[in-house]
This record gives C-alpha cells, structure tokens and sequence, in this order.
C-alpha cells in the first residue's frame, strides 16, 4: 500500500488544480485584462479536456506501459500547470488548461486502476480510497492554501504551487512506482462501445447523476445558505462539508472491502444504494436546516462524506463487472464525474438566472440524487435477473 501513496499523492495535486481556479477567477481576469466569465472558460476546457482524454487514452498501449503512461500523464499535467502560471495572455492560458485538463484525465484514470492492481482484489477498496481521498483532501485542505497564497503573492504562485507538488509526486513515481499489470490493449472503437455496454453504462450514469447533484449544488452552496438561513459567512460550512469528505472517501475502504469479502451477493450495490439515499435526504433537509447552525453543518458533513465515498464502490463495481477492460470503464467514470458536475453547475447558474430561489436548489439536486438511485435499484435489479444477449469488441451485455 505504501506505493499507492505515491498515486494519492498525485491526486491531491489533481484535486487542488481542479477546484482552485474558480476561486482564482477574479484575479485571473484583472491580471490578464479580460472578463471574469472569459476567465471562466479555463476551468470549462480543463474539464472538457479530463473528460474526452480519460476514455480515448486509457486502454490505449502504444507501445508503453501502464507505469509509463502514468508518468507521462503526471508529467503532462505537471507541464500544464507550469505553462498556466508562465501564461502571458488569456489565449496561452486556455491552451495550457487544455494540456493539463488531458493529463489530468489520462492520470486519474490510470492511477485508479494501477492503485487497484498493485493492492490486490482482498485491499482493493483501501487503494482506491487512498486515491479518491487524495483528491478530496486536495479539494478540502489544498484548495483554501492556494485561495490564501494567491492573495498574498498573486495566482501565478498558487499555480507554481500546484506544479510544485505535481513535480514531487512525478519524481516519486519515476524513482519508487514498480512495474503494474497491464490490461489488454482496447481498439478506440471498443472503448468507445464501452459507453453503451449495458452493464457499465448504469453505473457510469448513476455517477453522472450523483456529480450533478452534489458537485453542481456545492457550487451554489453559498446563496442556497443565505437564502435558506440568513448565513453570512459560508466558511464555516464548507469546511463541514469538505471534512466530510474526507472522512467519507477514506472510511468508504476498509467498509468496501469488508462487504465484498463478506460473500453477500449485491453487497457492494446495497452500499451504493445507502450512500445515494444520504446524499438525497441530507441535501432536502438542508434548507429546513439551515437557519440552525449545528443542524446544517451535521447536513453537510453527511452529503460531504456520502458524496465523495460514493465513488469507491462505484469504482470497485466496475473494475468487477469489467476486470478485462477496468481501465476503459473507470476512465468512463471519471469522465462522467467531471462532466456532472460541469452540467450540475451550469442547470444551477441557468435556474437561478431564470429567478428560482435559492433556497429551491438543494430540492432540485435531492430529486436528480433521487433519480440515481432509481437507476442504480433498477440496474441492480435487472443484473439479478439479466441474461447475457451478446458482445460487442470484447464488451459482454446483459
């Protein structure tokens, strides 16, 4: 387990560069001489770029092995990161988004899977825990220092920062990372039919469902508090959701691993059902919450921790369903994460243009939670009593 420090390591610094640039945009913006919305298009081709590099990349061999593409994908990433702080023009700096976003996306879908071979099935959930919590604290701990770093001594070093820890997590690799076993090659026409393999296509949606819902709604956590409970100072209460994160992704491990080594059929599926029933209870009781500090916070720890431990059995599910093809379905994944919560930002800014209260968002997020879960229970169901009716490239459909 030791070793898959090294590839948490690397997702720490994945998630500090993903979520920082938002709170960066306004300084970005009068340092470059454009608009805040023109700004905010970097952080919409980094995450185009993660979600249509992850999929297209992984399964892919070209000669190199998975330990090479990932450090080639860190190392990309890394180089990103050094030509966003180096970037002299709004144009340079949405290209150098681009070349990080595509790293970024290659490397969280490679480190998944190599953190998952290198444990072994029996630890399977702990590796992936590290690396999903790598992310997370990332967001929760890293993302308030650069924030913090970028007041004092301008954006560009909260950037160098990032390619900082970026650099160190690539070293490590280079010098400690051992040899990981190799998926077979996937043609691009396999990976794409991925998208439409009747096992892995529910899952992957029930993820997109979830980003949309608790990613897009956390971007509009500070009206919807407002609104709901007259709160001023948000802080507070995205620490109590960040912090529940953490707790949430690491205890999802050892929690996984213990139900799928139970024996118990669908154990795994009930987990995500569990986590996907807390996400949509705690976001509807947020707003009758709000107005009672202790109340709220407990709220958001409890989305917080559900939403960012949803990922471990989803990802420990697909890497079962498709233990032939793992990394073509975890990069779907990811893809799909990154895009949920891009659309969840987007339906939240278009709803409250249009005049929606804030205080309305947390229902509208708690129904489409609601309706993953509906997915999930139905695609649980029907994996129960499906039959397989064919393949397509590899790709078994039931």
């Amino acid at each position: 387990m030791r070793k898959v420090w090294l590839l948490a390591l690397g997702a720490f610094t994945l998630g500090l560069d993903a979520y920082v640039m938002a709170g960066l945009l306004p300084v970005v913006a009068d340092d470059l001489g454009t608009t805040v919305s023109l700004a905010g298009q970097m952080v919409t081709v980094f995450t185009l770029a993660y979600a249509i590099a992850a999929p297209l990349v992984a399964g892919a061999r070209g000669g190199m092995s998975p330990r090479t593409w990932i450090v080639v994908a860190l190392a990309v990433f890394t180089l990103g990161n050094a030509a966003t702080a180096l970037a002299p023009s709004l144009g340079v700096l949405l290209a150098a988004r681009v070349v990080a976003g595509a790293g970024a996306g290659v490397y969280s879908a490679l480190s998944t899977a190599a953190a998952s071979a290198l444990a072994g099935p029996e630890r399977r959930g702990r590796a992936l825990a590290l690396v999903m919590g790598g992310m997370s604290t990332g967001t929760v701990l890293g993302v308030p220092v650069g924030v913090l770093l970028a007041e004092r001594a301008g954006w560009r070093s909260t950037m160098w920062l990032v390619t900082a820890l970026g650099a160190v997590a690539l070293v490590g690799l280079v010098a400690l990372l051992p040899p990981v076993p190799a998926d077979p090659a996937v043609s691009v026409r396999a990976r794409l039919a991925a998208v439409t393999d009747r096992r892995v296509a529910p899952v992957v949606g029930v993820s997109f469902l979830a980003a949309v819902a608790s990613l897009g709604l956390y971007t509009y956590l500070a009206p919807v508090l407002a609104d709901a409970g007259r709160v001023r100072e948000v802080a507070p209460y995205l620490w109590a959701w960040g912090i529940g994160g953490v707790l949430g992704s690491l205890a999802a491990g050892p929690l996984v691993d213990r139900t799928a080594g139970s024996g118990r059929r669908g154990g795994v599926a009930a987990l995500v059902g569990v986590v996907m029933a807390a996400i949509a209870g705690a976001q509807a009781l947020l707003p009758a919450l709000a107005p009672v500090p202790l109340a709220a916070a407990a709220a958001l720890v409890i989305w917080g921790a559900a939403g960012w431990a949803l990922q471990v059995p989803q990802q420990h599910r697909l890497l079962a369903l498709r233990d032939d093809r793992g990394t073509v379905a975890l990069a779907l994944n990811n893809s799909a994460l990154y895009l949920g919560s891009a659309a969840g930002s987007a339906l939240g800014g278009l709803a409250l243009g249009a005049g929606v209260a804030p205080a309305a968002l947390p229902w509208a997020a708690a129904g489409i939670a609601a309706l993953g879960l509906a997915l999930h229970m139905w695609a649980s169901r029907r994996s129960r009593h499906g039959v397989r009716v064919g393949t397509l490239d590899g790709y078994e459909h039931s």
